[in-house]
């Protein structure tokens, strides 16, 4: 084992010195795109972003109107979509909201768990945008360096000298799109699974304030929105937050 690690340990040393300081940043970039990566899917397996079974038998509450039957269901979710619907549910029993405060408070829920959610995917766009621009500079370095070789050795010139120079100038390419691919293949991923939540939170929410059993218990409650309108929290494209 001490071997192998001191085996990658010199081949990793030897590639960094051939690819000058812009390899190190890459590979730096690329332990911080992983890092990220394993945390967004750390964060949505623990909320069990996937997980739709809890949403029926609360639907079906809120469908006879048992407001906190509904409430203590959900609330024993961690998807982010039980929050929105306790607010939906919390909002349109309550008599002192109008039917656009209920709107307004269920977009602040939305907004929220929506914000928590998009949470470092800034980050990861920014590495895979950076790093094949980061490549590119690395290899004009290295283009340069190679050049200003030829140039020192005058007539003397060895076409090893030159291609040798190439292939490392060219080094910092290759990894640069190996960086980005990756990355931006897992961001757009990610991104597509937050959009279905996005749509699964707006489907929910509209059919809880569309229930028409489901009012306060002081009398009825804000008229239900139309079918047809979602908050506008759940129809934006994403914001990412860093």
């Amino acid at each position: 084992m001490d071997v192998n690690a001191a085996a990658l340990s010199e081949a990793l040393s030897s590639l960094a010195g051939r690819g000058g300081p812009v390899l190190v940043i890459l590979l730096g970039l690329s332990v911080l795109a992983l890092t990220l990566v394993l945390l967004k899917l750390y964060q949505f397996a623990r909320l069990r972003l996937w997980s739709r079974a809890w949403l029926e038998p609360v639907l079906a509450a809120v469908g006879v109107g048992e407001a906190e039957r509904a409430i203590t269901l959900a609330e024993a979710s961690p998807n982010p979509t039980a929050r929105v619907v306790v607010a939906a549910v919390r909002a349109k029993i309550d008599p002192g909201l109008s039917e656009t405060g209920v709107r307004e408070e269920v977009e602040r829920v939305a907004i929220r768990e929506l914000g928590a959610l998009e949470a470092n995917l800034r980050g990861l766009e920014t590495i895979g945008t950076l790093a094949p621009l980061l490549g590119l500079l690395g290899t004009v370095l290295g283009m340069i360096r190679a050049f200003m070789r030829l140039e020192e050795a005058g007539s003397r010139v060895d076409p090893a000298l030159l291609s040798g120079g190439i292939w490392e100038a060219l080094l910092t390419t290759a990894v640069g799109l190996a960086v980005a691919i990756p990355t931006m293949a897992m961001l757009a991923w990610l991104e597509s699974q937050i959009d279905r939540l996005r749509r699964a939170m707006g489907d929910a929410a509209t059919q809880v304030l569309n229930a028409s059993r489901l009012t306060s218990p002081a009398g009825p409650g804000p008229a239900p929105a139309p079918s047809d309108r979602r908050t506008s929290a759940l129809a934006r494209e994403p914001q990412h937050a860093l």
